[in-house]
């Protein structure tokens, strides 16, 4: 058998032109070969592969000669449709050997043998040649079924055919072979056409389905491909937001860095500009100082010098020649205004010119002191020749004079002197609250001096509790003192006092009444010496919870005027006389000076402390707790103020101490004394000013006249004006609605 070439799927070979051209060479399949029409057509086999050539070129010499290798073949037959075709369907004539050649054709034994036969010379090999076969698909045995029955009905219809006339018999029977041969391969042509078709579609289907797989993998890894892009995108966008978080931290380090360093330098820049500003008022101050300190001087010089001009009318000192002393006066005056003029126009008072001011001023005290002397000696001696003229007059006489009484001599005596110390009942008085304070320190001793922890832990409590409070006093508003009024006042009657997160009170030891109120009055008395020194406006707000506190708890007030004459023995007033075998470290204690181990404080310091506490002392007598009683008296008021100052001007003055304390008592409660007593006090004041201030420069010596000086310009400006100004600092009515 020879292989079946695969049909076209859209075409169809000429079967006649493949067989029987020999143009064409068409005398084996080869599979490389493609027809125009179906594709693989059949080819000769090359040269060297053919297993019989002679016989092969004899049938193709034989097929050449024959009268069909003479006729001409259209390729295209099939285009000129069914007028071809009729040609071959007539009734042909057929010789006289076609019965021979038709019982051979229908008759199957013969069929087969002449198919095998003939099946060689039709295709030019013979028996032992091998085509090479083209791999074809298998048919599916429905496919191959069908072929079956179709070329069935081909040779049914081919045996039909009884008509059918050759010119001759090989030709005949080639031609039937051929026509047989064609209709079969057309079946299986068309059956392998629809074999390819559902191969095809299968391939399609397949192919789609591939494609579909394909595209939603691809669209699964375009999918991917975005999430990862939306990750990434999103890492990105996360990493540039904690970036530039980064960046927004580390500028605000940097601008916290610049800001606190900008501070450092505007603090620096400040604190050079208060130093230099206090180095300005420390300079001011001390140029306003040395002026005040050039014009007392000069007031001095002045006053010192118009002491002279009075001797020149005194006619007892007819015939004393004073005019040298007035000259030099003159001259030390002009001196001094001289140095004032100097410094006024070259703004600031140095050093120098102080020092010159001041050695005018001792020369003009020489002066005068030179003066008196003078004076004295001429008086004395003009004394002297009166009482010899008057004994001489005396044994003149013969009638007996009566003599002259002593006694109006002794009370002038009196009335000139002073006392040294203070009177008994005052004494006893400053002698009373001793003993009560020395009892009440006998009484705390226990809890003073414990050494159990809790009893120690007690009385800090308390001691912080009762002086705290009074540390904190200031005159911001009345409502602040009012506060602190009644945390004191409640803590001594008992109460619980909130303290550093815990609850205190005085019930929490026997002696923690006693305790309380002794640590009081101390703590107020401190005050006075240390802040009222530092800060005289002080005075009122500290004043005012003191006498409140001393109204309602009698005993805190007596407490605080044995410790204030104790550190102050002036508030009493009195001045502690030198006793035999006393040491002066002890005296000068007992006087109110600071013993300390280098030895005993500055004259200065001692003046601003004592100044101080008499300013204290002065606005208790002047103020009361306006929240207090009304119908209750000021425990310790302006009488026991008057008294205070009727007796100091009862004492002999003491040099700095005297002149200090009169000004600071008077400035501090001399507008209320003024009010109270009214002519009585001005009566004081004259006295003060014409009799008691006179022996106050007598005990001041050369550089201790400040004090002195600012006394009488006090006296001088409240004699002219007639009036004493309220103090500064002065805690009017409307303080207390604050």
């Amino acid at each position: 058998p020879h292989p079946t070439p695969s049909p076209a799927p859209l075409g169809r070979c000429d079967p006649v032109s493949m067989v029987t051209a020999p143009a064409a060479g068409w005398f084996g399949y080869d599979p490389e070969a493609v027809c125009p029409a179906r594709g693989p057509c059949f080819r000769p086999p090359e040269e060297g592969k053919m297993p019989a050539e002679d016989k092969r070129w004899e049938t193709l010499e034989a097929l050449r000669n024959s009268e069909k290798g003479r006729l001409s073949y259209d390729t295209s037959w099939l285009e000129e449709g069914e007028d071809v075709l009729e040609q071959c369907r007539s009734s042909p004539k057929l010789s006289v050997e076609s019965a021979w050649v038709l019982d051979r054709f229908f008759q199957p034994e013969t069929q087969s043998s002449t198919s095998e036969s003939l099946t060689p010379l039709i295709y030019g090999f013979s028996r032992d040649d091998q085509l090479q076969e083209t791999p074809v698909f298998p048919p599916d045995p429905g496919t191959e079924k069908e072929t079956n029955n179709n070329v069935q009905e081909v040779v049914q219809e081919l045996n039909a055919e009884h008509t059918l006339l050759l010119l001759s018999p090989e030709a005949t029977q080639i031609e039937g072979y051929v026509r047989k041969y064609e209709e079969v391969h057309r079946i299986k042509g068309q059956a392998e056409l629809k074999h390819r078709q559902e191969l095809q579609q299968k391939a399609v289907q397949s192919f789609s389905n591939t494609a579909v797989e394909l595209l939603k993998r691809f669209e699964e890894s375009l999918e991917l491909r975005q999430r990862q892009e939306y990750e990434e995108m999103r890492d990105m966008m996360e990493k540039g937001s904690l970036e530039v978080q980064g960046r927004q931290e580390k500028l605000k380090e940097e601008h916290r860095r610049r800001a606190k360093n900008l501070n450092l330098k505007l603090r620096e820049a400040e604190q050079q500009r208060l130093r230099q500003e206090e180095l300005e008022r420390q300079r001011q101050a001390e140029s306003r100082e040395r002026v005040r300190r050039l014009n007392c001087i000069q007031e001095e010089v002045l006053h010192l010098n118009m002491q002279i001009e009075p001797y020149f009318k005194q006619k007892e000192l007819v015939g004393l020649d004073l005019s040298g002393y007035s000259n030099r006066g003159n001259q030390l005056c002009s001196l001094v205004s001289g140095v004032i003029k100097l410094t006024s126009e070259g703004g600031v008072p140095h050093q120098e010119d102080i020092l010159n001011a001041e050695r005018a001023l001792l020369q003009m005290r020489g002066l005068i002191a030179e003066m008196h002397e003078k004076i004295a000696a001429a008086a004395a001696e003009k004394k002297r020749m009166k009482e010899e003229e008057e004994k001489a007059l005396q044994k003149k006489q013969e009638v007996k004079a009566e003599p002259v009484k002593p006694v109006p001599q002794e009370k002038t005596n009196r009335k000139e002197g002073l006392q040294v110390k203070a009177d008994s009942s005052t004494m006893q008085w400053y002698q009373q609250l001793q003993d009560m304070c020395d009892q009440c320190a006998i009484s705390i001793n226990d809890l003073n001096n414990s050494k159990d922890f809790k009893v120690k832990k007690i009385k800090m409590d308390l001691q912080k509790t009762a002086t705290i409070p009074v540390g904190q006093i200031s005159s911001i508003a009345g409502s602040h003192l009012r506060e602190i009024f009644e945390k004191i006042n409640n803590l001594l009657m008992g109460k619980q006092i909130p303290s550093a997160g815990k609850l205190v009170s005085i019930s929490q030891h026997p002696q923690g009444q006693d305790f309380v109120c002794y640590k009081l009055a101390e703590k107020f008395v401190k005050q006075g010496e240390e802040e009222v020194a530092s800060h005289h406006e002080a005075a009122f707000p500290i004043a005012v919870v003191a006498s409140g506190i001393w109204e309602s708890h009698p005993k805190v007030g007596d407490l605080f005027l044995a410790h204030l004459h104790r550190k102050c023995p002036y508030a009493v007033p009195f001045f502690p006389s030198w006793k035999d075998g006393l040491p002066k470290e002890e005296y000068q204690r007992l006087l109110g000076y600071r013993v300390l181990d280098n030895g005993v404080e500055q004259q200065d310091n001692f003046l601003k402390r004592i100044s101080g506490m008499v300013r204290l002392y002065a606005a208790i007598m002047l103020l009361r707790w306006p929240y207090g009683s009304k119908q209750a008296e000021h425990p310790h008021g302006l009488n026991y103020a008057w008294r205070w100052l009727a007796q100091m001007l009862n004492l002999e003055p003491l040099a700095d101490i005297t002149a200090t304390l009169l000004f600071d008592f008077l400035e501090v409660c001399g507008n209320a004394l003024m009010k109270k007593y009214q002519n009585q006090f001005w009566k004081m004041i004259l006295l003060i000013k014409n009799d008691y201030f006179c022996r106050i420069e007598a005990v001041t010596g050369t550089g201790q006249v400040g004090a002195v000086i600012r006394l009488r310009q006090f006296l001088e400006k409240c004699l002219k004006q007639k009036d004493i100004p309220l103090p500064k600092g002065y805690l009017h009515p409307a303080f207390w609605r604050s």
